[in-house]
């Protein structure tokens, strides 16, 4: 298992010698350069080796990673998992799981509620208690070093503006899915939505039909009406809307669609092609929605980016940007793209050895999960070759 670390370290890097750079960025999603300078955990500079060499000579980095011609990508983002604090959880143990999809490229993951806590309270004070209690304690853990934006309460009735303002005052971020507790109408989660909103707090729906005891059936006139601002696994947790409710939450809804692994995989891409066809790429995220009943999926967010753009026949480039810089962006995080200023975190890849495509992205356009070399989180080489892609064509080498 990787180290646990508790406090967020950053390090120094010069990583060289790679032959793609996917950006995460739609609007430019293959840069035109192989090298990256990180400083202190944040993305210095990017562009040619000799170049950055020569200005990394001021300021000795710690580490000089040889990509040794493979690609570089940003880190990819889990936009749904539901973690529980500590390590008691029945649906897995979560260090372990956390630790088995950081070998599977995903360096940050973002609570849709910490619903699998046996005996999760339901009462108003409880629900405050638990999701500053989350929050608190991913803030001062990182296992592995991977970024668990945690602390999302599931909203129950009777909550007011003040509880919101309250949690949001303590350092809560985000919202559980609407729907997974009390609140099922959709006037009554616009209310509680609209507080959320007001006092920074950002919210997820859940979209489709009943997953865990307590939760049920959420339509596209509820999501429309509660108007949260991520539209949570349009292709159902499990169970999907009929096509013709996704597409109405993708033309007359502008929130971000979120795309996950364990939903309806003929929906997913319904909601991709819908979204496309808009010319709004942009509002395309993806999630694992894990652990669930389905388990937990190490290569979950590899594997949807490869069935996207197999079956959904797009450029392996673009769909990246869907994991990582939409996700970012929509998110809010300072992660997920290869940019000036943002975390310095990486996923070293290359084409699957034995694979029936020419190179990496031809690798996942044929539909196939690539091999992973090297992890970096924060500047710091988290993890080298995974077990748990197919072995990389080439690996990735820290130089002496």
């Amino acid at each position: 298992m990787a180290e646990t670390s508790s406090s967020p370290a950053a390090g120094d890097v010069l990583i060289v010698n790679v032959d793609l750079m996917l950006s995460g960025a739609l609007e430019n999603p293959i840069l035109d350069a192989d090298s990256v300078l990180v400083r202190h955990g944040k993305i210095a500079q990017i562009g040619r080796a000799a170049e950055l060499r020569s200005d990394a000579s001021a300021v000795v980095p710690t580490v000089v990673v040889d990509a040794q011609g493979s690609t570089l990508t940003p880190e990819l983002i889990d936009s749904h998992v539901h973690p529980v604090f500590g390590d008691w959880t029945p649906r897995q143990s979560q260090l372990n799981w956390i630790d088995t999809m950081m070998h599977g490229g995903v360096t940050s993951m973002v609570s849709a509620g910490e619903v699998h806590l046996p005996g999760r309270a339901k009462d108003i004070v409880g629900v405050k208690a638990l999701a500053i209690t989350a929050q608190r304690a991913f803030d001062n853990f990182r296992p592995g070093g991977v970024k668990i934006h945690a602390g999302a309460p599931v909203i129950e009735q009777g909550m007011v503006e003040a509880d919101f303002k309250e949690m949001a005052d303590a350092g809560v971020k985000w919202l559980g899915e609407v729907g997974l507790g009390g609140v099922k109408q959709g006037d009554e989660a616009k209310r509680m939505v609209a507080w959320a909103r007001q006092h920074g707090i950002q919210s997820t729906i859940h979209t489709g039909g009943p997953s865990i005891p307590g939760s049920g059936l959420i339509d596209a006139d509820v999501v429309l009406e509660a108007d949260a601002d991520v539209i949570g696994h349009i292709n159902g947790g499990h169970t999907a809307l009929p096509l013709e409710q996704i597409r109405r939450l993708c033309e007359q809804c502008s929130r971000p669609v979120e795309i996950v692994h364990n939903g309806n995989e003929k929906a997913a891409l319904f909601a991709m092609r819908t979204t496309m066809e808009l010319g709004q790429s942009e509002r395309i995220i993806l999630g694992t929605d894990s652990p669930a009943g389905s388990g937990v999926q190490p290569l979950g967010i590899l594997r949807l980016i490869s069935m996207l753009s197999s079956l959904g026949e797009v450029d392996p480039e673009l769909v990246f940007c869907f994991a990582t810089g939409n996700t970012a962006r929509q998110r809010r995080l300072d992660n997920g793209l290869i940019e000036v200023g943002r975390a310095a975190d990486f996923v070293i890849m290359d084409r699957a050895r034995h694979s029936a495509g020419s190179d990496f992205l031809d690798c996942i356009r044929k539909g196939d999960v690539p091999g992973i070399s090297m992890v970096i989180i924060d500047g710091l080489v988290r993890s080298r070759q995974s077990r748990n892609t197919p072995p990389a064509d080439r690996f990735a080498t820290v130089e002496d």
